[in-house]
């Protein structure tokens, strides 16, 4: 199963990330753990500059924006 790792303090754009980011997810049809981080203590460790930050299977892939729906869905698959 992939982990996706939504990071940041819970605002509109964390948000809308976690979003894409399961219309991602439903899109190529695969299971994956979606989960929320906020503490910024672990948010920093994965050395997040700006939120909100996604992480697929522990590697950083975006901070400070957020990806199309398609990107996330590559991300994805190449990371499996």
């Amino acid at each position: 199963m992939i982990t996706i790792k939504v990071l940041g303090p819970g605002c509109a754009n964390c948000r809308k990330l976690e979003e894409v980011a399961r219309q991602a997810v439903t899109s190529l049809g695969v299971e994956a753990d979606i989960v929320k981080i906020t503490d910024m203590a672990t948010i920093i460790d994965y050395d997040v500059i700006q939120t909100p930050g996604l992480v697929i299977n522990e590697k950083l892939v975006s901070s400070g924006r957020i990806p199309a729906a398609a990107t996330i869905a590559e991300w994805i698959r190449t990371s499996s």
